[in-house]
């Protein structure tokens, strides 16, 4: 998010790296976006909020130290992130195969947020996605098919009929 934007909303909340953690981030996180008034964008945020505290979980934390979910909105842009205390496990996207039962979440993450990206800070690393909001409108988009689905299946992702 650009430095100069101000803030409109901002909460931030540290979890325990314990596997129910990433379902109260990513619940607190949709109910905030749409209380902030963007309920287009909380379903994409669920997801990659999920996706980022797992990966925190999964490869950034440490024993009695806290993951902490940050989520912040000014007029032009909504950023969340997730900081853990391993700077020295930087996440990159990875091809993964059909049978793997792991590594597509930044993949998700890419294509759901505007940008995402990493920022190393001392020892911990933050992992953010950010949604550019002064293009979300809550209108449908007319000349599309809004019957289209996406569906996350363990092979991969795939159009699901309506």
């Amino acid at each position: 998010m650009p430095m100069n934007q101000p803030l409109l909303h901002e909460d931030s909340l540290d979890y325990t790296p314990l596997a129910h953690s990433v379902t109260l981030a990513r619940r607190r996180a949709a109910r905030l976006v749409g209380e902030w008034g963007h309920p287009d964008l909380a379903g994409d945020v669920a997801v990659v909020v999920s996706e980022l505290m797992s990966n925190a979980l999964l490869h950034g934390s440490l024993h009695d130290r806290l993951i902490r979910a940050r989520i912040s909105c000014g007029a032009a842009a909504l950023r969340v992130e997730v900081s853990d205390p391993r700077g020295d496990r930087l996440p990159w996207p990875r091809p993964a195969q059909a049978a793997d039962q792991f590594g597509r979440g930044l993949l998700l993450v890419a294509g759901l947020a505007d940008r995402w990206g990493v920022e190393v800070r001392g020892v911990c690393k933050a992992v953010y996605a950010e949604w550019d909001v002064s293009r979300v409108t809550s209108e449908p988009c007319h000349g599309q098919d809004s019957s289209l689905h996406l569906v996350v299946v363990n092979s991969g992702l795939r159009k699901a009929k309506p």
